[in-house]
């Protein structure tokens, strides 16, 4: 990495010493320290206040980073998916669950929790769902190369992108009839 040096370089350029540097980017001394030698990466948000201070474009203040800097974002982005969809995967076992012994014997009170949890589960949803469609991943293909770092090829971008619509309406079906296995199970298990 070489922004530590660049970021070393321009501070010392405007006067500032890592105490000062540090107020204007809004963080501590020692992540200034950090960055300069090069044992932790600046945010997006910080590298752009920065270039804004320096006053030099990004593509000046990064030089050759730009590589190192696509790899942090990237595995930032992937971290990020991972924990929410992780998540989801967990509320969606405990939706297909819940549902007959929360109404059987909770009655309309389960019922009501039934649908506050339905709600919390659609938001959740909706999160991994922006998640998916800010890296542009939507197929379980498309899902597993962007989990492991890895980029499809243009031609297998484009057979996946021919597979999201019906794949969308399998996965809604799949999960109604999961469901309702799993209530029939309850219903003739607890009769």
């Amino acid at each position: 990495m070489e922004i530590g040096k660049r970021i070393r370089e321009l501070r010392n350029a405007k006067g500032w010493n890592q105490e000062e540097f540090a107020e204007k980017t809004y963080v501590s001394r020692q992540t200034i320290s950090s960055w300069e030698n090069d044992k932790s990466y600046p945010d997006i948000k910080s590298l752009l206040l920065m270039s804004e201070l320096f006053g030099v474009s990004l593509d000046e203040l990064i030089k050759g980073d730009i590589v190192t800097m696509k790899k942090e974002i990237s595995s930032e982005s992937i971290r990020e998916y991972r924990f929410w969809s992780n998540i989801f995967a967990v509320g969606f076992l405990i939706g297909v669950i819940i549902p007959y012994p929360l109404i059987h014997y909770l009655k309309i009170y389960g019922a009501i929790i039934l649908a506050l949890y339905f709600i919390a589960l659609i938001a959740l949803s909706l999160k991994v769902e922006v998640l998916k469609k800010n890296n542009d991943i939507q197929t379980y293909k498309e899902i597993v190369a962007f989990s492991e770092g890895k980029e499809l090829s243009s031609e297998e971008k484009v057979a996946e992108k021919a597979k999201r619509p019906y794949q969308k309406i399998l996965l809604g079906l799949g999960s109604a009839a999961l469901t309702l296995a799993v209530m029939m199970l309850f219903h003739f298990l607890l009769g």
